[in-house]
């Protein structure tokens, strides 16, 4: 896919390099050894290159978390009693995260999937270098010390930082720089998760919209790549080894109701983060939104400690079937004293996680939603799994928990994500769990579908679709949006003033190339157009120069174009009027100058060619 500066410009052309002193002579030898391949040739070699990175950029993240939290646990006084000290690290790990992305780095790098889907719809694809380590640091920092959120957003962040960049520095055409980005983050999937095919349909489902077969060797060869890098510095262990009871064909209900179950706790998930971001941000002052949110959130800690961090800890003890101990672990330890406290603790556990998650982001830390949403999954399928063997006691029928834990994750992810494949393989591929294919498949397709017909965008996309800023699938939409009006204004038309005489607009005609001719004010405020066809009759009679104006012949047009509006909305415009040039105005009708459908089509032809091309 190319950018959309590159419309009209000539087939594949390679961007403009701006290398420095530090990394330019390391890239321009790199480039001299792969001069005499062809760039798709490139692309394979550098996709293995983008994994190895990515691979190594896991494996920091993950070392780096495991650090700091272990620092934190080891502080002390924090290995007694109710740990008091939940009600600081967190908050202490998002002020750092913050002070750090404030003055430090001067961006915005939260909601990393979101910012690639973004860096791919309206920015060509280039994300900014320092993105190849500052979700790093901000992210292990707010993690490490207990924030409730995951590592998996930022670790994609960083992937696909890393995969645009090489692509850049290499010269490498925007097509191909969008390929080596999707190869970034699918590495960073299959690093972070030791899960490589998860790697791929991550990247084909939520991140790239119209992706060629073609494209899938270099993917494959990243997130393979990655996964060995992975393998070899954290061992063979998988990242979520569990204990399963066999798949029986009578516990297919089960799964019906759980796909049902994920479908309701997804919505839930989607509008109460978006719902409670907005909140939040309407605290203008970033100290006092941290302090809110760091009160908050230690206090949600405090007393539902499985919310520390991950929580992948808690999940391994769901999925290993193992007793649950909260005793001297929380001040609600009293109230686990009955079999029904259990499932209630952890109901309210799933309803909490979403505001220990936003209170993190919102606070100042870095994380995503990835992690919460599997843990969120995971405590939907213990809940439920563990009310119906509570109703049914005694009855000789009953429901593997871990099973119902496992499965869970998937179909939370299937809903939240909107993304079955993904969640099918992930799940499978982190636990070793592909006896359970077929209630993994029954699950997640029964979440996502139920899902979709209430919220037809993820929890990645639904803020940035109701801008129209999404790509998708869907090529003719796809190709509206990455076109731009300012990419296709003519500005070579001359304008007249309205009270001009006839005489001055006959002298601009013979100046002009263009047979319309734009009417202005004082203040250069749109007023309507003259065409050469309304002055025909008048201009070569000497006797009405100077007593007929530009007001006379000027005529209204029929929409106007703002010079930031969607494709989309400009389409239907010219569609309504029947128009073939509409004038381009700013927010105060300020002329900037015409677009015309005959340039949206030659745009609109070529922009699909590259989409679709392969």
């Amino acid at each position: 896919m190319m950018s959309r500066s590159l419309i009209l410009t000539e087939h594949n052309r390679r961007p403009e390099l701006k290398t420095d002193k530090r990394t330019g002579r390391f890239f321009a030898f790199f480039r001299r050894l792969l001069q005499r391949m062809s760039e798709k040739d490139q692309v394979l070699v550098l996709s293995l290159v983008v994994g190895i990175f990515c691979g190594l950029a896991s494996v920091l993240l993950k070392l780096a978390i495991e650090w700091i939290h272990h620092a934190a646990v080891s502080f002390p006084g924090t290995g007694s009693g109710y740990n008091v000290m939940y009600l600081v690290f967190p908050g202490l790990g998002m002020l750092l995260s913050m002070l750090f992305v404030r003055y430090v780095i001067h961006d915005n790098i939260g909601h990393g999937v979101t910012k690639v889907l973004l860096a791919v719809s309206k920015n060509e694809s280039r994300i900014r270098p320092h993105n190849m380590w500052s979700s790093l640091v901000a992210s292990s920092v707010t993690i490490g010390l207990g924030g409730s959120v995951g590592a998996e957003a930022p670790i994609v962040y960083t992937g696909a930082a890393i995969g645009s960049n090489i692509g850049r520095k290499m010269g490498l055409s925007y097509r191909n720089i969008t390929i080596l980005l999707g190869c970034g983050a699918a590495g960073a999937v299959a690093g972070i998760f030791k899960a490589p095919l998860a790697g791929v349909l991550f990247t084909l489902e939520i991140l790239l919209f119209n992706i060629s077969m073609s494209s899938i060797l270099p993917l494959l060869l990243s997130t393979v790549s990655a996964t060995v890098v992975s393998y070899l510095f954290l061992g063979d262990s998988l990242p979520f080894e569990c204990t399963l009871s066999e798949f029986t064909m009578r516990n297919i209900p089960f799964y019906i109701l759980l796909g049902l179950f994920c479908a309701g706790c997804s919505i839930y998930f989607t509008r109460t983060t978006l719902w409670l971001e907005d909140r939040i941000k309407s605290v203008t002052s970033p100290y006092r939104r941290w302090f809110l949110c760091a009160v908050g959130l230690g206090l949600l800690i405090f007393l539902f400690p499985p919310l520390y961090g991950e929580g992948y800890d808690s999940l391994s003890v769901l999925l290993n079937g193992r007793e649950i101990y909260f005793e001297n672990r929380t001040v609600l330890g009293f109230f686990m004293n009955t079999p029904w406290a259990v499932p209630i603790f952890f109901l309210l556990i799933l309803l909490l996680k979403v505001f220990s998650m936003t209170f993190t982001n919102a606070g100042g830390g870095v994380g995503g939603t990835f992690g919460p949403t599997l843990f969120v999954g995971a405590v939907a399928g213990f809940v439920l799994s563990r009310t119906v063997n509570l109703l049914l006691a005694g009855s000789g029928v009953s429901v593997p928990e871990q099973n119902s834990v496992l499965v869970g994750m998937a179909g939370l992810m299937a809903g939240v994500m909107q993304a079955p494949m993904t969640a099918i393989f992930l799940i499978a591929e982190i636990s070793g769990g592909y006896e359970l294919l077929i209630p993994l498949i029954l699950t997640s397709t029964i979440s996502f579908g139920a899902t979709r017909m209430v919220e037809q965008y993820s929890i990645y996309t639904k803020r940035i679709a109701n801008r129209g800023e999404l790509l998708t699938h869907d090529s003719d939409q796809a190709v509206l949006t990455l076109l731009k009006i300012t990419d296709l204004i003519e500005s070579d038309f001359t304008p007249v003033k309205i009270d001009a005489t006839l005489g001055e607009l006959v002298e601009a005609v013979s100046n002009s190339s263009r047979n319309i001719f734009p009417v202005i004010d004082a203040r250069k405020h749109f007023q309507g157009y003259v065409s050469l066809e309304d002055i025909r009759k008048d201009m070569f009679k000497k006797e009405l120069l100077d007593r007929m104006h530009v007001y006379n012949y000027m005529k209204s047009s029929p929409e106007y174009v703002y010079v930031d509006e969607k494709m989309d909305s400009v389409m239907k415009k010219f569609e309504k009027t029947d128009a073939w040039n509409l004038p381009v105005v700013d927010r105060y009708r300020t002329y900037v100058g015409f677009v015309s459908k005959s340039k949206i089509f030659s745009a609109y032809r070529n922009q699909l060619r590259e989409v679709s091309h392969d």
